[in-house]
């Protein structure tokens, strides 16, 4: 099956001079931009529009079906897969045609998505996150008794050898990567925000692991001393980030360690916490961490760390998702804010044929109304106005016009 996508101009996820399109795709993959195309199967008309990569959230979770992560944990596996795939699939709609999730996933879900039972994006999962004994997965209130024996999201895994065995079940199962908590966050109960979380012993033993496999660890870090002990570790991708400083931002230029700031969720929180049922401490963590994630990125930018992009939402809160783009975009700019999305993230998850719009390339695309350099709303505006392509299939048909080749 071919497709041309006509009456158009390209973005394709690294320059910031738009090229001149038509693009032309076939069995799933772009095979010319630019240029006279051969003749396709099917014309898209673009409308004047913009072709972008399809956007990839590398901070999502499909089980996050709530702010109240007891009441995911005591859910049934069978609800939180079937909420789940309704997640993903208005995630698809918005035009994330890839997310990581990094908190969550097991291999039914990715069975299900990979049969095409749901719509979704392509999905990478890293399994329940790893958490220490009374860290941001450990969900006990300090005054109940209670089991800490649920794996939706995260699982309490203390020791190296224990930590050794989690990692590798992870990955016996399917994992794109490694998932722990090396801080204290917003929504868990007992764990500051600041404090450094596992020995650096345990973090070694879980980046040890996931290197021999070929993969790489994310960890969970506000403040500059979790972040330096995540990364000073192994750790690869930094999630949150929102405390560092300059010189944990040298470090992990250095290291060559990822940011994936999540703006969205901190906004969404500030404004809707009360709303949606936010518990009061978790209302003031979340305060503490607000403005600080601006002025992360724009540290981290100085000192040449690779921003990516992502947005940590739960329950209701999902529908936030594209105000990300409106938020990243506030600090550093649309290009910015689109490549982060696009080859930034493809380059985090190691897929450089994601992310892009070249000839190779995966043909997952966007067709927005609009330029985004003068008019960067069309990033985040009216979702049911762009056409979502994945994989070279038209999935959600927006005020593109669709003709016969």
């Amino acid at each position: 099956m071919s497709l041309t996508i006509v009456n158009v101009r390209v973005f394709d996820g690294e320059s910031g001079d738009l090229k001149e399109g038509p693009v032309h795709i076939s069995d799933g993959k772009i095979v010319q931009v630019g240029g006279v195309p051969p003749q396709a199967d099917q014309v898209l008309d673009g409308g004047g529009g913009t072709v972008v990569p399809g956007f990839i959230d590398a901070h999502f979770h499909a089980y996050g079906t709530a702010l109240d992560l007891l009441t995911i944990e005591s859910s049934p596996l069978s609800y939180m897969a079937l909420a789940g795939a309704r997640r993903l699939g208005a995630a698809l709609a918005r035009g994330f045609t890839t997310v990581r999730d990094v908190a969550g996933g097991d291999p039914g879900l990715a069975k299900a998505i990979a049969e095409g039972l749901i719509p979704a994006p392509r999905y990478l999962y890293t399994g329940p996150a790893l958490s220490q004994t009374g860290g941001h997965s450990d969900l006990r209130p300090a005054d109940a008794d209670l089991c800490a024996c649920w794996t939706h999201m995260g699982e309490v895994v203390d020791g190296v050898d224990p930590l050794r065995r989690a990692v590798r079940d992870r990955f016996r199962r399917g994992a794109h990567a490694i998932k722990i908590m090396a801080s204290g966050g917003v929504v868990s109960p007992t764990d500051p925000i600041r404090v450094p979380q596992y020995s650096a012993e345990e973090i070694r033993a879980v980046t040890d692991e996931a290197a021999r496999r070929g993969s790489y660890v994310a960890a969970h870090a506000y403040s500059p001393e979790a972040i330096a002990h995540a990364v000073e570790n192994g750790v690869r991708s930094v999630e949150h980030g929102n405390l560092m400083d300059a010189a944990t931002a040298e470090l992990m230029a250095e290291r060559g360690a990822f940011l994936v700031p999540t703006l969205a969720t901190y906004d969404a929180m500030d404004r809707r916490g009360a709303e949606v049922g936010l518990a009061q401490v978790s209302q003031d963590k979340n305060r503490e961490v607000l403005d600080a994630g601006r002025k992360a990125i724009e540290l981290a930018r100085r000192a040449g760390v690779r921003i990516g992009f992502g947005t940590d939402l739960m329950g209701v809160l999902e529908d936030e998702q594209l105000n990300g783009l409106r938020l990243q975009s506030e600090v550093e700019g649309p290009l910015a804010a689109l490549r982060a999305a696009t080859s930034v993230n493809a380059d985090l998850i190691g897929r450089s044929d994601l992310g892009r719009v070249r000839p190779g390339a995966v043909a997952d695309l966007l067709v927005l109304p609009g330029d985004p350099f003068t008019d960067p709303a069309v990033l985040w505006s009216h979702p049911g106005h762009r056409t979502v392509i994945q994989e070279g299939t038209v999935v959600q048909e927006g005020t593109a016009r669709h003709a016969a080749g």
